[in-house]
């Protein structure tokens, strides 16, 4: 065990893993305020634990508006950067772009998406460069968005526009969401298509966000069987759901046989998360998460939903030290979010 509470596990230390980060981006996601200083917890405790010593850490670029058109509509993205730069809530078209509710307006806000959009655009940059096996953005995720709207805290749809940028290379592209929540944004933008599919494990019940997701829903056009939904109830645990996951993700990669990954790994599935939902642990994601780099794809991950923000930040960690082939020792290192 080294000295800083990270050991060796096996051969995949071996991955050239790239991790998304700048002290600039960190304290710009820090202002969300669904998730208030998530992404320095997150980022301390990896530091804590050593885990920068073994990934190249890549300073994010931020996204233009034309990187961002790539997928949001002009109109949308003009509105966001308008009412950014006052903070205003009470500009009437809002509502028309989902701004208000669940996407409340603050001052800044589009600097934040622009900053989230460019750091997951940097990492798929890496991949399609070749620079690493796995890219990581654990601030990244936020699978809600629409070309035209903000939903359910979203303001721009990240993992799309990595999608995107891996497709410049990529001919068939897996993104798979196991989010507590469907990850509706990513697979609505890709419905029509059959070089990306889409497969999502979330919660599915009556009146719960965002309310898509059934199992029959399935793409259109030449996208029909392209998206794959696994609506999951109340109280799933480790075992049964790395069960559900592996046979779906089995018959996934030997009918599409994808070229390269994208996977959204929200931690609102989480026991003790404030959705109350999932009885999930960092152990059961990060098998499901191994079972996916045993393809030795390319790789990129993203974070998402996770609102206990300690445990998401245990969670996190945990997920990059599995990347990296090291056991975390039980025991926290010493550090000042904890």
């Amino acid at each position: 065990m080294s000295h800083r509470g990270a050991r060796d596990d096996d051969s995949c230390g071996k991955r050239r893993v790239a991790y998304v980060h700048s002290p600039e981006y960190i304290e710009c996601c820090d202002s969300l305020s669904k998730v208030p200083n998530r992404a320095s917890m997150v980022h301390s405790l990896i530091e804590a634990y050593g885990l920068l010593e073994h990934v190249s850490t890549i300073k994010p670029q931020v996204a233009t508006i034309e990187d961002m058109a790539k997928f949001h509509t002009d109109s949308y993205l003009e509105h966001l950067h308008k009412i950014s730069q006052d903070g205003d809530n009470d500009d009437p078209q809002s509502v028309d772009y989902g701004l208000g509710y669940d996407c409340p307006v603050s001052e800044g806000i589009y600097d934040y998406a622009a900053a989230v959009g460019g750091a997951t655009l940097t990492a798929a940059q890496c991949l399609v460069d070749q620079k690493c096996e796995v890219a990581i953005n654990w601030a990244g995720g936020w699978h809600h968005a629409k070309k035209d709207e903000a939903s359910g805290f979203c303001y721009v749809n990240d993992a799309v526009l990595g999608i995107l940028k891996l497709r410049e290379k990529y001919e068939r592209v897996l993104y798979v969401d196991v989010d507590l929540h469907h990850g509706d944004g990513v697979e609505d933008a890709f419905s029509f298509t059959s070089k990306v599919m889409t497969v999502s494990l979330h919660k599915f019940s009556p009146g719960f966000f965002p309310g898509t997701g059934d199992v029959c829903d399935t793409g259109l056009g030449k996208g029909r069987w392209y998206a794959v939904n696994v609506p999951l109830e109340d109280g799933i645990k480790d075992d049964r759901y790395y069960q559900i996951f592996t046979r779906v993700m089995q018959e996934v990669r030997a009918q599409f046989n994808p070229e390269a990954l994208v996977m959204q790994l929200g931690a609102d599935t989480m026991a003790g998360d404030p959705m109350c939902s999932f009885n999930m642990t960092p152990v059961g994601v990060g098998q499901c998460l191994q079972h996916v780099l045993e393809w030795q794809l390319p790789t990129l991950l993203l974070g998402g939903g996770g609102y206990n923000l300690a445990n998401t930040a245990r969670c996190w960690t945990y997920l990059t030290a599995a990347v990296l082939g090291k056991t975390l020792a039980s025991e926290i290192p010493d550090h000042e979010p904890f």
